[in-house]
């Protein structure tokens, strides 16, 4: 019996096998773990202390549970909602340090210093923490020293017609506040004028080592 080319030649219009299929879903599971496992897990290890070096604290205050950033309701100078800045399908995640606070007096403007000082003190990863502002008012000697001291401290406000939902204990109008926000756009942790810029760097230290992305 002859074997014709129909019966010889697979059909090129039949779907992959369920083996393929099962190994892209094998390969797109290892590719996801490999880039955003070790956020996780950071994230994980940071709240739980699960494997974290003994002794080790954090020194800011948790905020339990996270927040979304979007709750914010926060825009850039170019009318960008701050949130589109974060989340697992950025090529480049940051951390950021947030100042907020009502009017800014000497207070607000001590953690404006110590948010920018703690910043340029992680040296070579200095490029993974932004830094942003979200402030009610700007005393005029402030701002007019604002471009030479705080040039790389972005200014964010509330998009039009809405207001910031701040997690409790939050209250700029009250109290001026440094927010921590992760890469994936959480409200985690917060300090005031009781932490020490050396507090800070501790924190941010142990994050940007156990993150290892961000």
């Amino acid at each position: 019996m002859t074997m014709t080319m129909a019966n010889r030649i697979p059909d090129q219009n039949d779907g992959p096998s369920r083996d393929q299929i099962r190994r892209g879903r094998r390969t797109a599971l290892l590719l996801f773990a490999i880039g955003f496992g070790p956020m996780i897990f950071a994230t994980v290890m940071f709240y739980t202390g699960w494997l974290n070096p003994a002794g080790h604290t954090n020194n800011g205050t948790l905020i339990q549970p996270v927040v979304p950033v979007q709750t914010l309701n926060l825009e850039t100078a170019s009318g960008e909602p701050l949130a589109d800045r974060f989340g697992a399908d950025k090529a480049e995640p940051e951390w950021m340090l947030m100042v907020v606070a009502g009017g800014c007096g000497s207070e607000c403007e001590e953690l404006l210093y110590l948010a920018r000082q703690v910043n340029i003190a992680l040296g070579k990863n200095a490029n993974r923490v932004s830094r942003a502002a979200v402030l009610g008012s700007v005393p005029e000697d402030l701002a007019g020293r604002w471009q030479d001291e705080y040039s790389l401290m972005e200014r964010l406000t509330p998009a039009p017609g809405t207001s910031p939902d701040w997690p409790a204990g939050i209250n700029p109008e009250s109290e001026s506040r440094i927010l921590l926000v992760d890469p994936f756009g959480n409200l985690m942790m917060h300090y005031g004028a009781e932490n020490t810029g050396k507090q800070m760097l501790e924190d941010l230290k142990h994050l940007l080592k156990i993150s290892q992305i961000g």
